[in-house]
């Protein structure tokens, strides 16, 4: 073998060494940059599968973040279930309907100022008199005060009503048909100027002269609904006292006997003069020494206001009962409307 093929011989295998070379530093160097500088005989493969080397175990991650979440909306929805248990819930309809009643019975005092010039009476009975309406006939009782003067003293008049037939029994009464009748309360101060007091279903004022007259007034006022607990408007027939030592007396209870007092107004319409009663207690006996009582068993007291007043008039009054009386042993009968304010 000659010199010049020795030469060629070993320059062919010096050129298949580079290209061997070659590839296996290139894909070292690829294991080197997935494996940190681990090359493949180190980790038993040189072949890549996506972004793992083949011989990498799989490894499947954990939604760790999401079971977290989960679980802390588990436990807030737990913790507002136990919070509910805990706290009582509002009967929201009941304070609704307490709220409603309290609007409902919150009664607003209304005012109303002018002049009045009076007209024939409408009454029958009355169409020579003459008369000035304050406040018209109405279902319900209203209970105020008023102020006025006149060109001429005058008569206030309030009425109760409408009365059935046998409701009608001496009383004053005012009708326009003689079918719909009221109770006439006529209170005569025989003064053109004054304040007056009143509950009823209808306020004027009238004369018994056939000329009209003029009055201004201001009237304050409010209309209340007939409960029978607050408002009342009746007519009764009086009975027997049963006060020990009035059984010859007559007496028509207004508001029974309690503990705590009464206060209020009253306007009515009598079919003879009466006296006002007012009781104060219960007292004991001696508790009533020197002073007028009242007593149905002479053991449970009452100290006695008795006024006497015509058959009709207005006014206020407070204590623990109420009542109408006379000294007479034939029944009465009276018609009313009483607005208590406690």
């Amino acid at each position: 073998m000659t010199i010049t093929t020795l030469i060629a011989i070993f320059a062919v295998a010096v050129l298949l060494t580079g290209t061997i070379a070659g590839p296996m530093g290139v894909i070292q160097s690829v294991d080197a940059a997935k494996s940190k500088g681990t090359f493949t005989n180190k980790i038993n493969s040189n072949k890549v599968c996506g972004d793992r080397l083949c011989s990498e175990p799989v490894t499947e991650k954990k939604p760790v973040e999401g079971k977290k979440k989960e679980q802390v909306k588990s436990e807030k929805k737990a913790e507002t279930a136990e919070k509910a248990k805990e706290v009582p819930k509002k009967d929201t309809k009941s304070e609704t309907m307490k709220a409603a009643k309290s609007v409902a019975t919150l009664k607003v005092p209304k005012t109303v100022t002018g002049v009045l010039t009076s007209v024939q009476d409408p009454g029958q009975g009355h169409e020579n008199h003459q008369l000035a309406i304050v406040l018209p006939p109405s279902d319900k009782v209203y209970r105020g005060f008023m102020t006025y003067t006149a060109s001429e003293n005058v008569q206030l008049v309030a009425l109760h009503g409408p009365l059935k037939d046998s409701n009608v029994k001496g009383q004053k009464v005012w009708s326009t048909d003689g079918k719909t009748k009221f109770g006439l309360t006529f209170v005569d101060k025989e003064t053109a100027a004054g304040v007056w007091q009143f509950s009823g279903n209808a306020i004027a004022i009238h004369t018994k002269n056939s000329e009209p007259f003029t009055v201004s007034y201001s009237v304050t006022y409010t209309e209340n609904i007939t409960d029978g607990q607050k408002v009342f408007r009746k007519t009764i027939t009086s009975e027997q006292d049963p006060g020990v030592g009035h059984e010859t007396h007559q007496l028509a209870l207004l508001l029974p006997p309690r503990e705590q007092a009464y206060s209020g107004h009253l306007t009515f319409d009598a079919s003879e003069p009466v006296q006002i009663v007012t009781l104060i207690g219960p007292l004991t006996k001696g508790e009533v020494i020197g002073l007028p009582s009242w007593t149905t068993d002479g053991k449970t007291y009452y100290a006695l206001s008795l006024v006497p007043t015509k058959a009709s008039g207005s006014t206020q009054f407070s204590g623990n009962a109420l009542a109408l009386h006379t000294m007479n042993s034939e029944p009465f009968t009276v018609s009313y409307s009483l607005v208590l304010t406690k």
